[in-house]
């Protein structure tokens, strides 16, 4: 009994740090697309966004960090069955 409820407990931990990973690429491409389009008027010689969008840009990391804290989530729960 006590090996069935470690199985599933795996198996959840690994499936949140499933879900973790598709969020963080999601996040870290929106926040790409928000770079491009902040980028753009640099070399389109065109008035520049508000500060506002550049916060924005800064998504591009937070959704590494969460894909990369997806990883070892994943990476602890594999050992853990291990």
């Amino acid at each position: 009994m006590s090996n069935e409820t470690q199985a599933n407990s795996a198996s959840n931990e690994s499936n949140t740090g499933d879900r973790l990973v598709r969020a963080g690429v999601i996040v870290f491409f929106v926040g790409a697309l928000a770079t491009l389009v902040t980028v753009a008027p640099l070399f389109l010689h065109t008035s520049r966004f508000p500060p506002a969008a550049y916060w924005i840009c800064m998504l591009m990391g937070v959704g590494f960090l969460i894909a990369a804290a997806g990883v070892v989530t994943s990476v602890r729960s594999g050992r853990g069955a291990a």
